[in-house]
């Protein structure tokens, strides 16, 4: 794995030996109480008492604050969580093998990419119980919206899950480079890549899109701010929309290609 150092997050110390197992880097994260084995979002330069309201996204602020260059030592650089993998095969079914199975190695493919996205999520497969759960109001406004899957766009589904104008609201504090772009591309795409999981191969871009993305959050926090009270879609709102805001900027800004992330929860293995 000398051309790949991938970064395992978890929200337990109990996972240390399975991703150990794998070669990968454990990173905890959380208030848990992880050994010196574990790398974490805590020390240095750091945003970690925010990790109930960003997620992983704490993680990736105290990489890009706290020597970039230095931890990018590999020609790639990738994150996965204790409960979702890169898999070498593309048809990859099952994991009999999770040694086996998962990515220890560059694909010979990746050579003419810049950054690996996960397979996308398609927001039209949200069942209709849910629709009936979370999106009456757009359901109100539009009864025909959900019964074509062209109209369940990215917009919409967050609407439906993290409060309905959020995301508009988020955008509209954008940096001028990306604010329509991005509006555009929530309104118009119905999929998106999913779990705040990539790899790349460029600290320079890398860089470049925690920059953009970290000083984009910072302004929603003076929309949004931080209830723990909340409903869980909004109180993890900022991990969302850096969700949304990872498949478009490294599609408008990078050579990418799709990858499948399995679901393995190695917790319960």
């Amino acid at each position: 794995m000398n051309d790949l150092k991938m970064y395992c997050l978890s929200l337990s110390p109990s996972n240390l030996k399975r991703i150990r197992e794998l070669y990968y880097i454990p990173v905890g994260l959380g208030s848990e109480n992880f050994g010196k084995e574990w790398t974490r979002d805590n020390t240095g330069i750091n945003i970690s008492q925010k990790n109930k309201f960003y997620g992983e996204n704490t993680f990736h602020y105290w990489l890009w604050k706290n020597d970039l260059k230095k931890n990018f030592d590999s020609k790639w650089i990738g994150f996965c969580h204790y409960r979702r993998f890169w898999v070498k095969d593309l048809n990859e079914n099952n994991f009999k093998d999770l040694k086996n199975s998962v990515i220890q190695d560059i694909p010979k493919i990746w050579e003419e990419h810049e950054v690996i996205l996960g397979n996308e999520y398609f927001v039209g497969k949200t069942k209709l119980s849910k629709v009936l759960k979370h999106g009456k109001k757009i359901l109100f406004r539009n009864p025909f919206i959900f019964f074509s899957k062209k109209k369940m766009s990215i917009k919409v589904h967050f609407d439906m899950y993290h409060g309905f104008g959020n995301l508009d609201k988020a955008i509209d504090l954008l940096d001028v480079e990306n604010r329509e772009d991005f509006r555009s591309f929530v309104n118009k795409e119905n999929s998106f890549n999913p779990f705040n999981m990539f790899i790349c191969n460029s600290p320079i871009l890398l860089n470049d899109y925690y920059k953009s993305l970290f000083n984009w959050l910072k302004k929603c926090e003076t929309i949004f701010g931080f209830n723990s009270n909340a409903s869980y879609g909004l109180i993890r709102i900022y991990a969302f929309l850096g969700e949304r805001y990872l498949s478009y900027w490294f599609k408008k800004n990078s050579n990418y290609i799709l990858w499948p992330i399995k679901h393995y929860d190695i917790s319960n293995n």
